[in-house]
Order: C-alpha cells, then structure tokens, then sequence
C-alpha cells in the first residue's frame, strides 16, 4: 500500500510527488501517456522562472528526474476508476487490470487541448501547431499565422498574437464570433487581423514541414488555401474527470469543483492541476496546485 497515489504525470502531479516524498511518504505516480503532459508540446518555455528558456520536454524530464531522485515511483498505466475500501483505504484500478491501494490519492490527470481531427494533425504539435499564445507566440515574430476559434480564449490568443506577427488569419467554423463585444472591438482594430467567420479547416498543408492548411466555407464549399507558418488552435479544453465524479464533484464543464485549497468531498483525495476548475492554466499555477495538494495530503495522513 502506498501512501499516497498520483493520477497524472505533468507538472501538478511531479510537483505533488515531489513534496510527497520530501515528507517522507510513499510515492506512485501513474501517468497514461507520456510524463510531462501539455507543457511536452511546447518547443521552448520562457515563462517558468529559473529557465530563461527551456524546451517543453526538457523541463518535463526535468521534474520526473528530480521526483525519481526523490524516491517516487512511476507506472505508465491508465487508471479507469477509483473505489474505497474498508477504513479509508482508496482503491484505484487501471486499464491494464491491476489495482493499487493507497491511504490517499491526488487527482492531477489535467485536462487536454481540443483537437480540430485533421490528418496528421498530432505528427505538428509543437512542430507548426500551437495552442498556447503566451507560451509560443513570440516564435512566430514577423511571421504568418492561423488562429482557429472564435470564442474568448480565442480572440484573446488572436489579440495577443496580433502583436508580433505579420499577420493573424482567424477561422470560425460559426457565421459570427462568440466572443465578447469588447474583444471582437479590440480585434477589428487590428489591421493585420483577418477573419473568417463561416469557415473550417478541411486540411493541414506541407509534408515534412507545416506550410498552411486549406479552409472551406460552410455556405458555398469554396476552398482557400492559406499559407502560414503556423496554427494556433483555441477550442476549448478537455477534461477527462467523468470517471472520478462519484469521488469529486465537477462543475458544469466538467472540470473538478475545487477551490485553492485542493480538497474535495472525500476525505484523502485532493485534486490539483489543470482537471481543476481555475481561472489560469500555465505551468506555474500547476505546480503551485501540486505543492497545496501534496501538503494537504500529507496532513491527512499525519491526522
């Protein structure tokens, strides 16, 4: 039996393994993909302070080396559900069949960026695809770029954008932006700005290397192709909580209704990172998340 067991390997869940073992707990960190999450599809960060810059995947094998040095352990397993058994003890089953126990378990399975479905679409993440403005915008300087979305977010990422790059094409599959009159205002000033309402993305363009995609509007069927050197997609995130919800309760979009603090309704498990409900998703507030997380925990079980 561990002490405790992590759901998740990214930032929020290494953080929390981290503090985990520094209070001398025991340590299972299970992750279904790769150890990282989101922040592994950025090229370079230039926000995460002690790096001027840093690429994703090398700051993601830099929180698992110093969880492993701590003493953590890691399985590559999907957990499908989480039972609880006599006297407290959480029950947490992958797909793979296997079952581990643990006093008490810290749910950072994080939340993913929501694909348009395109072929070849995953092979240019990171290579040419982007879904964060603040994290890569700045590498698309004096260049040309594609903004998928038409919501907030996404005129917020298409604003931001506007400011280094040649020019900003958004594409909306809607006849009209939903995002708030103010942003679309801020927006139309913009003249390196173009939209597309009506639109949707029926290809990505280049072999080897991302060179555009091709458009087509709903109306008439005409195609565009679009020459860019990159996209940013912003159509909402993912979670994947359902599983989880009879443990932790989720709020109307899914994510887990839980404040700063970490907790939930169930005694001994915490949730931490971007399967959150939180108003900013970035790699610091996610550690911040793991380090709340992992000390609750640790109270927990010293109670």
């Amino acid at each position: 039996m561990y002490d405790i067991v992590i759901v998740g390997g990214g930032p929020a869940g290494l953080s929390a393994a981290i503090y985990g073992r520094r209070a001398n707990k025991s340590v299972l960190i299970l992750e279904k993909n790769a150890f990282g999450g989101q922040i592994v599809y950025s090229p370079k960060v230039e926000n995460y302070p002690g790096f001027e810059s840093i690429g994703g995947s090398e700051l993601a094998d830099t929180f698992v080396s110093q969880a492993l040095a701590q003493g953590a352990d890691v399985e590559v397993e999907n957990v499908i559900g989480i039972r609880l058994g006599e006297g407290g003890v959480k029950l947490v089953d992958t797909e793979d069949g296997n079952c581990y126990e643990a006093k008490a378990v810290i749910l950072a399975n994080g939340a993913k960026h929501r694909r348009l479905g395109l072929d070849r679409e995953e092979d240019f993440i990171g290579e040419g695809i982007s879904f964060c403005a603040v994290c890569d915008g700045a590498f698309y300087k004096n260049k040309t770029v594609a903004l998928i979305g038409g919501g907030n977010s996404a005129l917020q990422e298409a604003i931001l954008l506007s400011e280094a790059c040649k020019q900003v094409i958004v594409v909306q599959n809607l006849d009209y932006l939903t995002g708030e009159k103010r942003l679309q205002e801020l927006l139309a000033k913009r003249l390196n700005v173009e939209v597309l309402t009506g639109t949707v993305v029926k290809r990505i363009e280049g072999d080897s290397e991302f060179r555009g995609i091709t458009v087509e509007r709903v109306a008439d069927g005409t195609e565009r192709r679009i020459d860019a050197d990159g996209m940013f997609i912003a159509i909402g995130l993912e979670p994947e909580n359902q599983a989880f919800g009879s443990l932790a309760k989720l709020d109307e979009r899914g994510y887990f209704a839980s404040g700063e603090d970490c907790l939930t309704d169930t005694a001994g498990v915490f949730v931490a990172g971007d399967c959150r409900g939180k108003a900013i998703r970035q790699v610091a507030t996610a550690v911040s998340d793991g380090a709340v997380a992992a000390l609750a925990a640790c109270r927990y079980l010293d109670e």
